[in-house]
């Protein structure tokens, strides 16, 4: 067998310089689109969480209403009876999602509607059952933007939620 005959048997083919370069084209191009829809993946889950945790909590709290309603006086769970395990929520105490604090502190009204955030809590809990009807709000204590939209074409904070 001649040395040519040998060649032609054992011969690799390889991909071209254009052809590698057409992939890495191309992967450059996924890698734009994709990584741009992926990259707030963090704020959306801790928006998710929060807001997760605010309408299980704000439940909770509806239902203890409900049930006291029921009993004969209509009034919301006190800040005591609220982080108390088994008495409104059956689990313990959610963290907030924004600085990992599992605490709650009293909130006033003016508190409540400007959504104050203070201390180094991880929730503010306003609960007035002497007004009629009984009054309470359940706010995020952080004041981080979200990723929901407001009206104005903003993002609303944490605490607004």
């Amino acid at each position: 067998m001649t040395v040519a005959a040998r060649r032609s048997v054992h011969s690799f083919r390889a991909f071209t310089l254009i052809e590698l370069i057409a992939v890495m084209i191309v992967l450059a191009i996924l890698a734009g689109v994709a990584v741009p829809r992926y990259i707030d993946y963090t704020d959306r889950a801790r928006t998710a969480a929060l807001q997760g945790v605010l309408g299980n909590v704000r439940s909770a709290v509806s239902n203890f209403y409900a049930n006291a309603s029921l009993s004969g006086t209509a009034a919301y769970p006190t800040l005591a009876q609220l982080t108390t395990s088994g008495t409104v929520m059956q689990d313990a105490f959610p963290n907030n999602p924004y600085n990992g604090l599992a605490t709650a502190s009293a909130g006033t009204a003016a508190n409540w509607t400007a959504r104050q955030v203070a201390g180094n809590v991880g929730w503010r809990y306003y609960v007035d059952n002497s007004t009629s009807p009984p009054a309470y709000g359940f706010w995020c204590n952080s004041n981080n933007d979200t990723t929901v939209s407001d009206p104005a074409g903003g993002v609303f904070q944490a605490n607004e939620l």
